[in-house]
């Protein structure tokens, strides 16, 4: 069957994957869509590890329930792509995102697992979560990134009124913004570089303010309009002016949440957090209720989660799709990919 695999440094190669085999463990799911996810953009600019196959935001059909007598032939599932050991205090404790095995061999992630760039992809059982009739594929390929916006918002323990800052206008930053107003927040402003996307967040009502991260005044002006800065900031982009703006445009007291990853070394000013005494928090993944929270909110229609969705195209598309999220002038925040297309 046909994969988009990495090749080398931002460049992708159709190639042919063996369908998984049926094992009568894990299950093994048509693919109906995947996302084109932020740490997907990482490993593709890197251009390694060469062949990865990645997508771990996905929905499908089950093709093979495996070991899950819950399941049957024809349902439709999303899942989390993670793999914790499933033993540990973390894990036991709901928290499987502290498991040291939780990305050792997560699907999309790791060269032994293939993820949804492909038309069939296996899953391990605990891990498969059913979706209602009423969440869509498109939806169901979207759970993944929404519950790491939740996530990044629960540890960010909004209080009604608060006023939030969200940096990054991807994804993430939206799907956080969104849940900030949902939990209270009086003033949400989001920082981005790229114009076209600051001024989506305003159009798509999850922001009430966009500034433009590449203004040497920037901070100045947010503390300005803040008097004095802000509650919570989200940091959504993983890189050192994005969490150095972080310390300097949250309150003293205030909490900042760092969601975005990098694969490199990130310089901060720790005088700023010292002098403030903030709460520095790190946000990965979610909680497997989290997980089955969104699409809870997906089904109840309490979230409209597809009016981020810019484009669907088919595998033949992923290369030109990458280039577009990462051109720096597109507003496209998420892309699905259809591998039937």
């Amino acid at each position: 069957m046909k994969c988009v695999a990495i090749k080398g440094v931002k460049e992708f190669e159709i190639k042919e994957l063996p369908q998984p085999k049926i094992d009568h463990e894990n299950v093994v799911i048509e693919v109906k869509k995947c996302g084109i996810c932020g740490s997907d953009i990482h490993y593709w600019t890197a251009g390694e590890p060469v062949g990865l196959v990645m997508g771990h935001e996905f929905s499908g059909i089950v093709k093979d329930p495996g070991s899950r007598k819950d399941l049957k032939i024809g349902d439709r599932v999303t899942g989390l792509p993670i793999s914790p050991c499933g033993n540990c205090e973390a894990c036991l404790s709901g928290n499987p995102q502290y498991c040291p095995s939780t990305w050792t061999y997560a699907v999309g992630l790791s060269l032994t697992n293939p993820g949804a760039l492909t038309k069939e992809t296996k899953v391990r059982p605990d891990m498969i979560m059913k979706l209602p009739d009423s969440v869509s594929d498109n939806e169901g390929a979207m759970v993944e990134p929404t519950a790491v916006g939740l996530h990044a918002i629960h540890l960010a323990d909004i209080k009604v009124g608060a006023k939030v800052l969200i940096i990054g206008g991807g994804i993430i930053g939206l799907v956080s913004a969104m849940f900030a107003k949902m939990e209270g927040a009086s003033y949400v402003a989001l920082s981005e570089t790229n114009p076209a996307r600051g001024k989506k967040a305003i159009k798509l009502g999850v922001a009430d303010e966009w500034f433009d991260a590449k203004d040497t005044k920037m901070v100045e002006k947010l503390m300005e309009k803040t008097n004095g800065g802000f509650d919570v900031v989200v940091e959504c982009c993983g890189n050192s002016p994005a969490v150095g703006t972080s310390l300097m445009t949250v309150q003293p007291g205030g909490t900042v949440v760092l969601v975005g990853v990098s694969l490199g070394t990130v310089t901060i000013p720790t005088i700023v957090g010292v002098m403030k005494e903030l709460t520095l928090k790190g946000a990965i993944g979610y909680t497997k209720d989290e997980f089955q929270t969104c699409i809870d909110l997906i089904a109840d229609k309490k979230i409209d989660i597809l009016k981020f969705v810019d484009d669907i195209v088919g595998l033949e598309e992923v290369q030109k799709s990458y280039e577009r999220l990462t051109s720096g002038t597109d507003d496209a925040v998420k892309i699905l990919v259809d591998p039937n297309k």
